[in-house]
């Protein structure tokens, strides 16, 4: 009988996006803080937490590649692992943001963040096109992808990155756009089975962090287009929550992560920043923490059984080394 590869052997990208959301979830208990009547010291956790489950699976999947570098290669053949990768470089950016919060320096981890989230951009992009044209479909996955820099301006502005954020926040736009125009035109053509309706609530994700990045960049009229996007899809997922989750947990429910985070971290700008009426925001970021905190934390919980008993490698396709 043929004995199972270590774990860290099968170290799936799917994780990354689940670190993904935990991270984005503990930045947003911190900045609650700062508007609500809530302890600092949960975020401060929460981040802690997060940090570590992103430091074990990046140190897996590092040590995965050392293995058999090639594995690389398998794991960029599924869309679910393109967005993995990507997720796992936006996860640095936002360690930037948690060094600073902590007294930390987090410009170095901040930038590499950047690089590496570009080099995953390009690599992906060599992938797909390697693939038969048939074979290149468009999917909420690939906003992770090509859309993930908007990640950036997060922490960058607050690190002093203004400039470059500013320059990241405008390129974002462009496979945004691309993006969104195609996959509607797919939607009316098609729903999406049960296991793939998870990935459509990813659109919550750049439409937030464009209001956020709008925000901290003082562009009022941008952030108001993108804050009332983004109210009206958290909207929309919220009254097909039945209809998202109707598959049962698989792989994709880490898409479910992020935009939730997202949510929060939106209105927490709004609030800190003055661009809508304080009770709005506070009132987002209450039912986004509502929501958001035992979701995705059951979400964590759930990946990290699935990582263990190999599901989430086999399921999501990934490699093996």
């Amino acid at each position: 009988m043929r004995s199972r590869p270590p774990l860290w052997r099968q170290t799936p990208p799917a994780i990354f996006p689940v670190a993904l959301g935990f991270t984005g979830l503990g930045i947003a208990w911190r900045g609650a803080a700062a508007v609500l009547p809530l302890s600092s010291a949960v975020g401060d956790f929460l981040m802690g937490l997060a940090g570590a489950f992103y430091l074990y699976f990046l140190v897996s999947y590092l040590a995965k590649l050392i293995a058999r570098p090639s594995v690389l290669h398998d794991d960029l053949k599924t869309p679910a692992g393109r967005a993995g990768i990507a997720a796992l470089a936006m996860v640095l950016m936002l360690l930037g943001l948690v060094l600073d919060i902590a007294g930390g320096n987090g410009g170095p981890v901040w930038l590499a963040g950047v690089g590496l989230h570009i080099v995953a951009s390009l690599l992906a992009l060599g992938s797909l096109f390697s693939m038969p044209r048939e074979a290149r479909l468009v999917s909420p996955f690939q906003l992770l992808t090509f859309v993930g820099l908007i990640v950036a301006p997060v922490a960058g502005i607050r690190l002093g990155y203004r400039d470059l954020s500013l320059w990241l926040t405008l390129y974002s736009l462009l496979p945004f756009a691309i993006i969104s125009v195609l996959y509607a035109r797919k939607l009316v053509q098609a729903r999406p089975v049960p296991p793939l309706r998870p990935p459509l609530v990813i659109f919550l994700s750049p439409t937030g962090l464009f209001a956020i990045a709008f925000a901290q960049l003082g562009m009022r009229l941008e952030f108001d287009l993108f804050y009332v996007v983004s109210l009206a899809l958290a909207f929309v997922f919220l009254i097909c929550a039945r209809w998202l989750t109707e598959g049962g947990f698989g792989p994709t429910w880490g898409s479910f992560t992020f935009p939730i985070a997202v949510f929060a971290n939106m209105n927490v700008t709004a609030a800190t920043t003055g661009m809508v009426p304080l009770s709005w925001a506070q009132a987002g970021v209450i039912i986004g923490l509502a929501i958001g905190t035992p979701f995705i934390l059951y979400i964590v919980y759930k990946a990290g059984q699935s990582f263990i008993r190999g599901e989430l490698t086999r399921k999501s396709g990934a490699g093996i080394a």
